[in-house]
């Protein structure tokens, strides 16, 4: 009945008008999405202002198409530039920026597409189907649970980044989780390392953060280089071949499945499932060698994921109004504004909600893709235009992008900061992205260990004693442990007799290879 329901709910929603506002609002959100700092959240905050006054049904269609255009949106900007236009897109600079610089961003460019087509599918699955049962999963995890999930986050990350030698990648993220600190304390409100100024009070803006480790520090990094680098878009077949999409069947449905897991989690996010997701396509890949240096299977993982978290993320905003994301989290607020009551109540008061709801997700997911493949081929011109001329525009652009967000230079000078930091990182090998997700992160590690502290009496016990607790430290275990030779020999002889039902790529780590920032 559920799907009699959606379809219907579908058919009511498609007359020229909202198609329209559908289609614009998708484009716009996918420009969201690309311009460094013009993220998801920033694009349905605008658009929530803009549409207070409009019908609850058009505003609510135009803030979820922005949501799901701008999510896809900032695969354009990793895959062209090496410039990750929202923190979902991060993991897919990974594979997206080498597959470009060798020539075919086309392929890329349609392969994220039809990822972030697919993802949002199984995102729409559970958004529609799921949602009560996933509303209560989500119940369990509570303070110690997402301690000990955002400190897997930051050990998988920086295990990802650099492979070579992770403990680079630790520590990049556990700075990150440093400069979390900075700020107002969550629990008891004092001040931590403001040193008396005021704009620090705030803690550092995840915006100018994240434009300034990623924006400035390609610009630094491209303006640095002096080496001549012809490189030549081909235009190609855009669209996926549809054998291609079924050789990545396992890895489509795989990343589906772990995006609206972590999407369902709240205030986790799509940054994490882009990463979880390639790590596992890793571990599982015939070929694991290619990923950092321009593999489809870790393109399709991350947008797959990332995509599909959205669906996640809305799953407990209706279920239980509690939000899985940052964008949701306005989506949700704007909701209210809107006089619609997310939570138990809306499951009672108006349960075809979460059709007609579905319904919008589906007409965006659609328009997605269709503006997707169709504007995939003028974007590759941007790879034609000089770096003395493109870099100038795209730090004009960082510099917009992160003062139209409070209006403070202060949060240029974070920027500029960041970047001047992020530079020397680059060059010595700490990847930015656990930094990056460090900070993130480090606010959600940081009051859930305090205030599970405070919960317990200062014991350590209640962090240890729940099973998705002891799942998530196993976890961590074995990425921090996962190669070191007793490790791997006690997993050998445990699994011993696994080897001989089960492929060898399952039972060994892959070496992964150090993400090329050259």
């Amino acid at each position: 009945m559920g799907f009699i329901y959606l379809m219907q709910e579908t058919f009511n929603l498609l007359t020229p008008m909202n198609l329209l506002y559908c289609f614009v609002a998708v484009q716009l959100g996918i420009i969201f999405g690309m311009l460094p700092g013009l993220t998801a959240t920033v694009g349905i905050a605008i658009l929530t202002a803009l549409t207070f006054k409009w019908n609850p049904g058009n505003a609510i269609l135009v803030l979820v198409s922005i949501y799901i255009g701008a999510i896809y949106g900032g695969s354009r900007s990793a895959i062209l530039l090496n410039i990750p236009g929202t923190p979902a897109s991060a993991a897919t600079c990974l594979d997206g920026f080498p597959l470009a610089k060798s020539g075919n961003a086309a392929q890329a460019l349609g392969l994220a597409t039809t990822a972030s087509f697919l993802g949002s599918v199984a995102g729409l699955v559970a958004l529609s189907f799921l949602t009560p049962l996933l509303g209560n999963l989500a119940l369990e995890f509570k303070t110690y649970e997402i301690f000990w999930l955002a400190v897997f986050g930051v050990a998988i990350c920086g295990n990802l980044t650099a492979a070579k030698d992770p403990l680079k990648g630790w520590i990049s993220g556990i700075l990150g989780i440093l400069f979390a600190f900075v700020g107002m304390e969550t629990i008891q409100g004092f001040r931590r390392y403001t040193f008396g100024e005021s704009d620090l009070m705030a803690g550092f803006g995840i915006i100018p953060v994240l434009v300034g480790t990623y924006g400035i520090v390609e610009i630094l990094s491209s303006l640095s280089d002096t080496r001549k680098e012809e490189i030549i878009p081909q235009f190609g077949r855009v669209l996926p071949r549809l054998k291609d999409i079924a050789a990545n069947w396992v890895n489509i449905i795989r990343s589906g499945i772990i995006g609206v897991f972590i999407g369902v989690v709240p205030g986790v996010g799509e940054n994490i499932a882009s990463y979880v997701a390639y790590d596992f396509a890793k571990r599982g890949s015939k070929t694991p060698e290619k990923f950092g240096k321009g593999s489809i299977e870790g393109l399709i993982a991350s947008e797959t994921a990332n995509n599909a978290c959205v669906g996640g993320a809305l799953v407990p905003v209706l279920a239980l109004a509690i939000p899985g994301s940052p964008p949701a989290a306005v989506l949700l607020a704007a909701l209210f504004l809107h006089n619609i009551r997310p939570g138990p109540l809306l499951m009672i008061e108006n349960p075809m909600y979460i059709y007609t709801f579905s319904a919008m997700f589906l007409i965006a997911t659609f328009a997605m893709f269709v503006l997707g493949i169709v504007v995939v081929k003028p974007l590759l011109r941007l790879l034609m235009i000089r770096k003395s001329i493109m870099m100038p525009i795209v730090l004009v652009l960082c510099i917009v992008g992160t003062y139209a967000i409070s209006g403070r230079i202060f949060d240029i000078m974070v920027m500029i900061g960041f970047g001047l930091l992020g530079y020397p990182m680059r060059k010595m090998g700490y990847p930015e992205a656990p930094f990056v997700l460090g900070i993130l992160l480090g606010t959600m590690v940081d009051e859930n260990l305090r205030r599970g502290f405070i919960l317990s009496h200062g014991s350590v016990s209640p962090f240890f004693a729940s099973p998705i607790s002891f799942i998530l430290i196993i976890f961590i275990f074995f990425t921090l442990f996962g190669r070191t030779r007793p490790v791997r020999a006690v997993m050998g002889f445990i699994f011993k007799p696994l080897r001989a039902i089960l492929p060898q790529r399952y039972l060994k780590a892959p070496e992964l290879p150090d993400r090329d920032f050259e």
